[in-house]
């Protein structure tokens, strides 16, 4: 599963820190056709712009969001349909105070019965289904393949044999980075608390050092940028101790010796054995709700009730479907919680996710086609890779050859940021002028995050479902169109950049800045999201107005 946690941008900080000569970063598991030019943004943005900027508009803010706040206004007066949006992810807390109000329940089912009321073969699934019963961790798909190599043919083989000298190699290089960002989080934390005279210092204390000595600015500089991404030093030390773990294991083979699937009790490689595997606890724990909840508040956390932030959509139901744990999805998993999603009602589905090899992606692709025979829309996150999916595998995807698409109701989304700049584009981000559709907020999104919390998040992840919003506000209002009418409407009222920009993963010791490509270049678009010129396409085609 390569989503989110964390991107991060410059490891100046922590290379002027702990004093070594380089530090990687650390990798992550147009309503018209007018050009916009509106000078960037130049002042720092301001909290709420920080925590909303995905909502905001071009033209009014100079920030490139995607027009929400305008789209609302353009709603006012109209009547939507609720929509039930699938969230095909980890697990999701649907008992947080943002989301508790918008989760999908199954009427037709009776609680703690233990009797399959509805008959849907999912027994107890009241607010969705969750495929992995009660397991968590999980290897990611090479390393499966080279456990039990007979779930893949010799081609997949040879390819996963070579990829694993790559990850070997990576390990490596993982375990001295991630050695100098724990160095640098000890120092830090050392020599903060020693200025603060406490541990429990924030983001606004550390800005607001006034004539700090060179030691604290040092610290605080490093520290600062652990902040971005994480809740505090503490935190950010048990992500680079736990990455460290797992770097290891790479490199000595203990990645290859426990089978987590033991737990779920089936053949994760066969898909007709036991149907209704799992069960309906769709949070299932608190340590890996994070990534669905955070999903889930972007796409729709209630609205206009005054606690933490605001969704894109309103008239949704969140309809949680575990099918990705802490590791590679299962094929398997993915495309019975497609089936499911569609089966029970979802007519929007948001899958942020994705992985490398897919020994059995005919099982997906045969989902993608149920879906859009049943008329619903898959959103998909492009992936965090920083490379062009035209040539580079990466799965799922709707596209067995890399260039024509087996349905027309999959829409795969690249991650830019509020920069409207050459640094439009998510540094991380995947493009592709074949595979990858149009390009939404997915940098520093705020978000709905376990037990009533709330994070800034990065990945292809936050896009998909800010894009999967908008998606589901068409859908609410607009009924009448089908899935593959929002899909284009997406890309075509999407708002069209022209500038030249820093194309993602570009940066090489020979570029150390980056290689400059049109946007236009990065996605079969060449536009980011807009809500507002996507509801006014809709109503055009649907009430012929101007």
């Amino acid at each position: 599963m390569r989503v989110l946690k964390p991107v991060f941008y410059s490891a100046m900080a922590i290379t002027t820190l702990v004093g070594c000569s380089s530090v990687s970063k650390i990798p992550v598991p147009s309503g018209s056709n007018a050009v916009v030019n509106i000078a960037p943004k130049k002042a720092p943005l301001t909290e709420y712009q920080e925590k909303n900027w995905q909502h905001l508009d071009l033209a009014t803010d100079s920030i490139p969001g995607m027009s929400v706040l305008k789209a609302y206004k353009f709603l006012n007066g109209k009547q939507g349909t609720e929509v039930i949006v699938g969230v095909v992810d980890s697990g999701t807390d649907l008992k947080h105070e943002d989301l508790k109000d918008v989760a999908w329940v199954n009427t037709k089912e009776i609680a703690g019965n233990g009797i399959d009321d509805d008959k849907n073969g999912y027994i107890d699934d009241i607010h969705g289904w969750n495929f992995l019963g009660d397991s968590y961790a999980e290897h990611l798909e090479y390393e499966r393949i080279l456990m039990n190599p007979s779930v893949a043919d010799a081609e997949t083989l040879a390819e996963v044999k070579a990829f694993q000298e790559t990850k070997v190699d990576e390990a490596h290089k993982t375990k001295m980075n991630y050695g100098n960002y724990l160095f640098g989080c000890a120092e830090s934390a050392k020599v903060l608390k020693d200025h603060f005279g406490k541990t429990d210092y924030t983001a606004d204390d550390i800005k607001n050092i006034k004539n700090p000595s060179p030691e604290v600015e040092r610290a605080a500089a490093f520290a600062g940028q652990m902040f971005s991404y994480f809740s505090s030093l503490e935190e950010a030390t048990e992500y680079f101790e736990n990455g460290l773990k797992k770097a290891e294991k790479t490199i000595n083979g203990e990645n290859l010796k426990t089978d987590y699937r033991t737990v779920v009790g089936d053949n994760a490689y066969d898909i007709d054995d036991k149907p209704g595997y799992g069960n309906g606890n769709t949070g299932h724990s608190k340590k890996d709700e994070a990534h669905g909840s955070h999903v889930s508040g972007i796409i729709a956390a209630s609205r206009g009730n005054k606690k933490g932030m605001d969704g894109v959509a309103h008239n949704v139901k969140i309809m949680a479907v575990r099918s990705v744990s802490d590791g590679d999805e299962y094929d398997k998993d993915v495309a019975l919680g497609i089936r499911y999603a569609v089966d029970n009602g979802a007519k929007v589905i948001n899958t942020s996710f994705g992985k490398a090899f897919s020994p059995n992606k005919e099982w997906v692709y045969d989902a993608i086609k149920y879906a859009a025979k049943k008329d619903v829309l898959i959103v998909n996150a492009a992936g965090n890779d920083g490379k062009d999916i035209d040539v580079e595998k990466t799965f799922p995807n709707d596209a067995p050859d890399f260039k024509n698409e087996i349905a027309d109701n999959f829409l795969t989304i690249g991650a830019m940021s509020s920069n409207y700049n050459e640094s439009l584009p998510a540094e991380f981000s995947n493009y592709g002028k074949i595979n990858v559709d149009v390009f939404a907020p997915g940098v520093q999104i705020y978000s709905t995050t376990p037990e009533n919390g709330y994070k800034k998040f990065n990945g292809t992840s936050m896009a998909s479902p800010n894009a999967a919003g908008v998606a589901a506000l068409i859908r609410s209002y607009y009924p009448e169109l089908s899935a593959s009418q929002v899909k284009h409407i997406l890309m075509n009222s999407g708002t069209k950049i022209d500038m030249q920009v820093l194309k993602p993963g570009s940066q090489s010791q020979t570029s150390p800045r980056g290689i400059l490509v049109p946007f236009s270049d990065l996605s079969v678009s060449g536009r980011v999201v807009n809500a507002y010129n996507a509801l006014r396409m809709a109503d055009r085609m649907v009430n012929g107005r101007k």
